[in-house]
């Protein structure tokens, strides 16, 4: 979804544009090569570069390169802001995209619930547009929680090929690992835990197989 806020006008616009996804998630930007030449754009025009910061830093130093655009993390952000910018490039650099959600009294819960679910358990919650924070005003936040709960216990978790998965896996399992700690932490913290997900029977998985079985 980023890149395509970015080709389509530096195309349009005359320019060649190089594509550097995350060296953890490439095959989107490999379809999108392919569809740009079933279309007949012209080879050299769409560029996907596969790498790691050492692709990426080639690019900020490059002279061909004449601008950049990035949305990530802040810390990669701030890194390809300085790096660029020091070699006179134009940049553009959007880092750590974080948004809340505020429920006042007066909203349908309904469609808040819907919302949040969708917003944090889509595209497995690693999108700028997830929502961290939903705060309820009184007296609607338990209403709403159990809104939650009922809709995040009837999700399909499986592989991201899967038509019927409404989540799918995470980057990596290191990832899946940091998130599952932040439940661990906020029962620490003192937070109720409604929903545990690292017992949800997943979609092909061992719980699938025994049930086949």
């Amino acid at each position: 979804m980023v890149p395509m806020w970015m080709f389509p006008i530096a195309i349009a616009c005359g320019n060649t544009f190089i594509l550097k996804p995350s060296e953890k998630d490439p095959s989107a930007s490999l379809l999108m090569a392919r569809l740009w030449k079933e279309a007949g754009l012209p080879d050299g025009v769409f560029n996907v570069v596969q790498g790691d910061k050492t692709a990426v830093d080639r690019l900020l130093e490059h002279p061909d390169v004449k601008a950049v655009s990035f949305v990530g993390s802040t810390p990669i952000a701030r890194h390809v802001y300085e790096r660029g910018t020091s070699h006179g490039k134009r940049v553009q650099a959007l880092g750590g995209a974080k948004n809340h959600m505020l429920v006042l009294p007066d909203a349908d819960l309904d469609l808040v619930a819907d919302a949040a679910v969708s917003a944090g358990f889509g595209s497995a919650g690693e999108r700028c547009m997830a929502i961290s924070v939903v705060l309820a005003v009184d007296p609607v936040g338990d209403e709403l929680v159990s809104k939650i709960v009922s809709r995040v216990e009837k999700l399909t978790i499986g592989p991201g090929d899967d038509p019927r998965s409404e989540m799918g896996p995470m980057v990596t399992a290191e990832h899946r690992d940091k998130v599952a700690s932040y439940l661990d932490l906020g029962v620490a913290e003192g937070a109720k835990l409604v929903v545990d997900g690292r017992r949800t029977p997943v979609l092909g998985g061992a719980a699938a197989a025994e049930a086949s079985g």
